[in-house]
C-alpha cells in the first residue's frame, strides 16, 4: 500500500478543480534546475496576456483572489495597490503626450474615466481573466464576478508584468488595452464640447478663429428649431440643425471638425480626435487659404 507521501502532490483550490502540482512556483521541486511545468492556469493567463513570465509566481500571486489565499499577505491584494498606481501614471503620461493641447481639467476626466473600475474590470473580462483566478468556493460559484474583482485582477496584473519585465513592457500592456477606451474617452469628453476642440485648433494652427453663423431658424416660438454654421476665414462648412442655438453651435463644430480630418473613425469604428502632430499634419494639408 503506496503511503500519503507517495500520491500524486496536487494543489488544491478551494470550490474549485485540482491543478498539477507547479514545479515552476516549487522552488523545493527543481532540486535547484530550471522548472518544467506551470500550472494550467498561469499557462493559460500567460497566453492571454501575450507575456511568458520569467518568474511565474508573480503570475501566480497577481490571480490569487483573498477568499483562496491562507493569508491575506498573499493574495493579490499588494499587487492590486502597486498596479493601480503603475496604471495611473502611464495613463497619465500618456494623455499628456497624445492630447498636448487638452487642459489639465480635461485630462483628469479622460483619466478618471480611464482608470475607473468599470473600465479596468471591462479590460479583465476580454483579456478572459475571470476563469484564471485563484478563488475560493464561495467566490468561484458566482456566475459573474464583481466588478470589483475583476478590476483588481487586471492591475495585479499590470504590477506583476512590471515587476517580471519592468517599466517599459508594463507600459506597452497598459497602452494596448486602454489606447481604445482613451480615445472613447476624449470623444466622450469634447462631445460636449466640440466648440472647445476646434477653438484650440484654430489657436494652435491658424490664423483666424471660427465663427458661428445662424443660417435658418423654422417653428413656432415654443418650438423652434434652429441651423447653424461654421465659418473660417470665409469658408462655411455644412449646417446642422438643433432646436437650442447652443446644441447647434456643437453640431456644427462637430461637423466642422469632421470636414477638416480632425475628427475620424479608426480601423475599429472608433471616433479619433487629432492633436498635437497629428493636427499639425491636418493645419499643413488644408486646401484653402486660411
Amino acid at each position: 500500500m503506496s503511503s500519503p507521501s507517495d500520491s500524486p502532490n496536487l494543489e488544491t483550490e478551494t470550490g474549485t478543480e485540482a491543478e498539477p502540482h507547479d514545479a515552476a512556483l516549487d522552488p523545493s521541486s527543481t532540486n535547484g534546475e530550471a522548472p518544467a511545468i506551470i500550472t494550467e492556469k498561469v499557462a493559460r493567463a500567460q497566453d492571454r496576456l501575450g507575456h511568458t513570465f520569467d518568474d511565474p509566481t508573480l503570475l501566480r500571486e497577481a490571480l490569487t483572489h483573498a477568499s483562496h489565499a491562507e493569508q491575506r499577505v498573499d493574495s493579490n491584494e499588494r499587487m492590486e495597490f502597486l498596479g493601480d498606481a503603475i496604471l495611473g501614471m502611464v495613463v497619465c503620461e500618456h494623455l499628456y503626450h497624445r492630447f498636448p493641447g487638452l487642459l489639465e481639467g480635461e485630462m483628469t476626466k479622460i483619466k478618471s474615466s480611464v482608470v475607473s473600475r468599470r473600465t479596468c474590470a471591462a479590460i479583465a473580462e476580454r483579456l478572459g481573466l475571470a476563469d484564471t483566478l485563484r478563488m475560493g468556493k464561495g467566490m468561484s460559484a458566482r456566475v459573474k464576478l464583481p466588478h470589483s474583482v475583476s478590476a483588481a485582477a487586471f492591475e495585479s496584473v499590470v504590477a506583476a508584468i512590471y515587476l517580471d519585465a519592468g517599466m517599459d513592457a508594463a507600459r506597452a500592456f497598459i497602452i494596448e488595452h486602454v489606447a481604445p477606451f482613451v480615445e472613447e474617452a476624449a470623444i466622450s469628453t469634447h462631445q460636449s464640447n466640440y466648440k472647445s476642440a476646434l477653438q484650440q485648433f484654430a489657436q494652435k494652427h491658424l490664423t483666424h478663429h471660427p465663427t458661428y453663423v445662424l443660417v435658418d431658424e423654422q417653428g413656432p416660438d415654443h418650438a423652434k428649431a434652429f441651423a447653424v454654421a461654421v465659418e473660417i476665414a470665409g469658408q462655411r462648412f455644412p449646417a446642422c440643425w438643433a432646436h437650442a442655438k447652443k446644441e447647434a453651435e456643437q453640431h456644427a463644430a462637430r461637423a466642422a471638425l469632421e470636414a477638416l480630418g480632425l475628427l475620424v473613425q479608426d480601423d475599429d469604428g472608433r471616433p479619433h480626435l487629432h492633436t498635437g502632430p497629428e493636427a499639425a499634419e491636418v493645419a499643413d494639408g488644408l486646401d484653402f487659404s486660411i
